[in-house]
């Protein structure tokens, strides 16, 4: 409790304001029990610091023990769960995405582009023979054979809807899966938000999500891949 009102407290000063819209659980403290990281939370509500609650990085389980024990006790729950989710990591499908679905919470998906390992062809050569690339390349900027299977099927498909950026054609696929999705985005140009604000004239037919999943299997795990073969 004490930590999260002066970490709080402290962003509240720097950014010269006297609440935030949204405050966030970054990470899950299996130190401290439910009833007092909801109870602390609820209390910073109350005092107008912070109108909504959002958590990442926690397991499935405790954020339903959450939910439940604010419903019990008339204290606000979590609307927002943040976690990465690409389609080359899809790990949140087995039980994060299903829980947002089940709570009426939103989903703010971070690395979508895979640290930018979806790119074309064309523009991983083009950035290996100019000069900011010779200088700039690292052994963590290389693709593998999946990823560069994946961009190829991406690209693919934004040429059959109409769009010249695979960014945007990842984007899409992210916002068609799940309601109420909210990409984090970045870039530090321009041109590289306004691809990312492009995904949402692309519209993917059920054919081109499956296609891309065909591309980067996927296990859900047990019980849901045992209870679908049932």
């Amino acid at each position: 409790m004490k930590s999260m009102k002066l970490s709080l407290e402290g962003s509240l000063g720097k950014l010269r304001t006297t609440y935030v819209d949204i405050f966030y659980l970054h990470w899950w403290d299996f130190s401290t029990s439910v009833e007092e990281i909801m109870d602390g939370l609820h209390c910073l509500v109350t005092q107008g610091k912070a109108l909504y609650l959002r958590v990442s990085n926690a397991p499935a389980f405790r954020v339903a023990q959450c939910n439940q024990y604010a419903q019990d006790h008339g204290k606000l729950q979590f609307v927002i769960y943040q976690g990465e989710w690409n389609v080359l990591k899809r790990d949140v499908e087995g039980e994060i995405l299903p829980l947002c679905r089940a709570e009426g919470m939103a989903f703010a998906p971070w690395n979508m582009l895979c640290v930018g390992k979806l790119r074309t062809d064309t523009k991983e050569e083009r950035e290996k023979t100019g000069q900011a690339g010779r200088q700039g390349l690292t052994s963590t900027w290389k693709r593998n054979e999946m990823e560069r299977k994946v961009s190829g099927i991406l690209e693919k498909i934004g040429k059959e809807v109409g769009v010249n950026d695979i960014r945007a054609v990842a984007i899409a696929y992210h916002l068609q899966k799940q309601p109420h999705v909210f990409p984090l985005i970045g870039g530090n140009k321009i041109k590289y938000m306004m691809s990312n604000i492009n995904a949402l004239k692309v519209t993917l037919k059920q054919e081109h999500i499956k296609e891309i999943e065909s591309a980067a299997p996927f296990d859900i795990g047990f019980p849901h891949n045992y209870l679908v073969s049932v």
